[in-house]
């Protein structure tokens, strides 16, 4: 049974590769930012029951005053839904979901989620000097199933310093197909923005995938345009006019539909908390580790 399982994992990331991954979502796009009732209803009412979602988490928990289906699916959770992890020096989830995996990046800056191999300086968008800072460090990767509340936030207080948009496929980051496709996450489109913290710089990973339609931060709204081509990159500045300052477990950015967060922190900066294992399901502002008070002080 567990042959034929693996079979048929193998055969469902194989069939994924001659789809028209991005034509695909663009027009659930198009279906999500429907506003007619006869698009939006069914939709949502379609969608909760089917992932059985706990509107009452939800700033507004009745699903018919959502404007169109994005709406609902990127909804803000009452206040103190989520409690942000109170000591100093910890590190809180970005988002719910499943910790996929977590642990230590080796020193030629690749890391491992699951059965694959992912190489640091790929993910990050192919430049050995930006993901030099964080070879021989720590990460982790926590991947947003449908239900999930699909908003993304910080680990740590942080000054943003530079975000990437790569181009790149849409497979399905479910794990099924995370264990049949190589080099998946470096892959897949993602948006990355790396921060400078107290723990030194710190990196957050939006990773796309199937029918994902947008992703966005809060500061630049939506990153992935309609032409996925060429690398993008925008610089800012520590201080000052355009500095973007997010303190720990303030949101930062959003999916229209479920995939995966990594989080990168440079070596000796990150010490994951005992009892973390792969599949665990985590929360927004829950405590995951903490920055050593060593770190702290450099």
């Amino acid at each position: 049974m567990p042959v034929f399982k693996t079979a048929l994992a193998r055969l469902g990331a194989w069939a994924q590769y001659p789809l028209p991954h991005h034509a695909l979502s663009r027009l659930l796009g198009l279906a999500t930012r429907g506003r007619h009732p006869w698009v939006r209803r069914p939709l949502i009412h379609w969608f909760l029951r089917r992932y059985g979602v706990d509107m009452a988490e939800a700033a507004e928990p009745d699903p018919e005053a959502y404007p169109d289906f994005q709406a609902f699916f990127t909804r803000p959770l009452r206040p103190g839904a989520r409690p942000l992890c109170p000591e100093p020096d910890s590190i809180a989830s970005p988002a719910d979901g499943t910790l996929s995996e977590f642990g230590h990046l080796s020193k030629g800056r690749s890391m491992r989620a699951k059965d694959a191999a992912f190489q640091v300086p790929e993910l990050l968008g192919g430049l050995a000097d930006r993901a030099a800072p964080f070879a021989g460090g720590s990460f982790l990767t926590v991947y947003l199933a449908p239900r999930d509340y699909h908003r993304v936030h910080m680990p740590v207080e942080g000054t943003l310093r530079e975000m990437v948009h790569i181009p790149g496929r849409a497979f399905s980051v479910n794990p099924a197909t995370t264990a049949h496709v190589p080099n998946l996450f470096a892959r897949n489109e993602r948006v990355v923005a790396r921060f400078d913290t107290e723990a030194g710089p710190m990196a957050v990973v939006l990773v796309g995938a199937m029918l994902v339609a947008t992703i966005g931060t809060v500061w630049a709204g939506t990153v992935t345009p309609p032409t996925r081509r060429e690398i993008r990159h925008w610089n800012y500045p520590a201080a000052g006019e355009g500095a973007v300052r997010l303190a720990k477990g303030e949101e930062m950015g959003w999916f229209n539909l479920g995939s995966t967060v990594i989080v990168l922190f440079g070596p000796d900066r990150a010490r994951w908390r005992e009892g973390l294992s792969p599949g665990q399901r985590v929360l927004t502002g829950s405590c995951l580790g903490r920055v050593p008070v060593e770190a702290n002080a450099n």
